[in-house]
């Protein structure tokens, strides 16, 4: 659970990182580097919801690009009483 939380947040924070720079000053470099970078952690995040045991509604909510990690987090977490 604690990997799922950490690339839930990996993946909103690089995808954070891309719209800003987007909407500044668009550098290439940051593009080249942060781009695969959010693309291994929704991938990440999608994997290590699928390992955790069925709860409904978790596994569609990992597939929601962003911020789709932090809800099936949150799923999960409400599911097995722990605080989130």
């Amino acid at each position: 659970m604690r990997a799922l939380r950490i690339a839930a947040a990996a993946e909103a924070v690089s995808l954070a990182v891309l719209l800003v720079n987007l909407a500044t000053a668009h550098v290439e470099a940051i593009s080249s580097l942060v781009g695969p970078l959010h693309g291994i952690a929704y991938l990440e995040v999608i994997v290590l919801t699928l390992l955790q045991p069925a709860v409904p509604g978790a596994r569609w909510r990992a597939v929601v690009p962003g911020v789709g990690g932090l809800l099936a987090a949150h799923r999960l977490g409400a599911r097995e009483g722990q605080p989130s």
